[in-house]
């Protein structure tokens, strides 16, 4: 395909989440692009690449040579800068360790460039206050992965609400539970200090946010240490997190989101995820390992291939034409961004381009500007935890309070200590 045009892509990050997913994006939409009658046919090149030690860097670059085109490295200190100042890019994505997040994105967005950040997308109000500051005063997108949303059981339940299929959530429950080589391995030289929910629960957070709205009312949340951290220190092994939500009808829903990276890699599935959710006219329930296949392969299951496989979310196939393929809805939501600024861009008369971005950022499921909620509730688990290790649990965040947006009750005290100001 001879494009008619092409993104400039930085990428900030090169952990796992980009060998599982940003690397077959980038490897695709270089050779194959994607069209629309919008803007026609456009692909996208890996530019540049910023990371800690350069080391997986790198290697990726040897790997890619001949395929990808030149990609320049940077490494610390100053790597996303540097990147912004040495190679001309059209957007960055942000897929760091999530305490990390803020800051990539603050220069990428000071710098003009759209940006695709990981969730969460931070891990305060104050600080999605100032991204989404930038961002419109930029005149750029950004926008946050939430992969979940496009998971197919998960549109599918989205088009029940809507639909009015399925009537007022009552209640809800999600759990996802991680085997032990993410928090020993894989994570283990960002977790010290960490918590499963925040890196996993934040999706079930916007699920919920997103498929049946509402207003967050209370934040609570408890969990366990031990295990990838001291009994008595601030790594926590699981998380138990709960939400109450009021709806326009003035009745409450709560919902619980479970969460550990902790469960003895022999487990059977990659992850273990389910989800209940209880209606005025139904109940709605998910299993990830449920609705797939096992497998099993003499001296290759569960440790190097699991005996549950999510092919929905990320899978590498030959297709019966013999085309070897990696494709999934982790995938297929990077390809959407881009088609996003693709349309910005590229859509239609420049003059016409601020309509577009408005078009753009009115897509609440990836917006940074449709992340309060979300935000909120990380924000508050994140320092109910923090007081938890610190000898004060049984903390509850109230939303929209009278004292403020985020106000903390603590056992014993008298008034409330206000973690965020402003409106949620």
């Amino acid at each position: 395909m001879s494009p008619t045009h092409e993104l400039r892509a930085g990428m900030v990050g090169m952990g796992m989440i980009f060998d599982e997913t940003y690397r077959p994006f980038f490897e695709q939409a270089h050779s194959h692009g994607f069209y629309s009658p919008e803007y026609g046919a456009c692909r996208v090149r890996l530019a540049a690449v910023a990371s800690r030690t350069g080391t997986r860097a790198e290697r990726y670059i040897e790997q890619a040579a001949g395929r990808l085109g030149p990609i320049a490295s940077y490494t610390e200190p100053d790597a996303v800068g540097r990147l912004l100042e040495g190679t001309e890019v059209d957007f960055v994505c942000v897929a760091t360790p999530d305490d990390r997040h803020f800051e990539a994105a603050r220069q990428v967005l000071s710098a003009g460039k759209h940006l695709l950040v990981e969730k969460p997308s931070v891990l305060s109000l104050e600080q999605l206050d100032k991204l989404d500051r930038l961002a419109r005063e930029n005149k750029v997108l950004a926008k946050v992965v939430y992969h979940k949303l496009l998971d197919p059981d998960h549109k599918k339940l989205r088009t029940l609400v809507a639909d009015g299929l399925l009537s007022h959530v009552n209640n809800g429950y999600c759990t996802l539970l991680e085997p032990k080589m993410i928090s020993g391995s894989q994570f283990a030289q960002w977790i010290r200090g960490r918590n499963p929910g925040t890196y996993v629960a934040v999706h079930y957070i916007k699920l919920i946010d997103f498929t049946f709205g509402g207003r967050l009312e209370t934040v609570t949340c408890t969990g366990q240490r031990g295990l990838v951290g001291p009994a008595d220190g601030d790594t926590w092994d699981s998380t138990q997190l709960r939400l109450t939500y009021r709806y326009d009808d003035g009745r409450d829903a709560t919902f619980d989101i479970h969460t550990s990276w902790v469960t003895p890699d022999n487990f059977p599935g990659y992850v273990e995820q389910e989800v209940q959710f209880r209606f005025d006219n139904g109940v709605w329930n998910g299993h990830s390992r449920k609705r797939g296949v096992e497998c099993t392969i003499e001296g290759k299951t569960p440790y190097e291939i699991k005996i549950s496989m999510n092919n929905h979310y990320n899978g590498t196939f030959i297709e019966p034409w013999g085309e070897r393929s990696q494709r999934g809805y982790g995938i297929e939501v990077l390809e959407r961004f881009a088609r996003e600024v693709a349309t910005v861009e590229f859509g239609g008369p420049r003059e016409e381009r601020a309509a577009r971005l408005d078009r753009a950022r009115r897509l609440t499921y990836n917006d940074i500007s449709a992340d309060r909620q979300t935000v909120a509730a990380v924000q508050a688990m994140e320092t109910i935890l923090a007081r938890h290790a610190a000898g004060q649990p049984n903390g509850v965040v109230q939303v929209n309070h009278e004292a403020g947006g985020l106000a903390l009750w603590l056992p014993g005290a008298s008034e409330p200590e206000v973690l965020y100001a402003g409106r949620v």
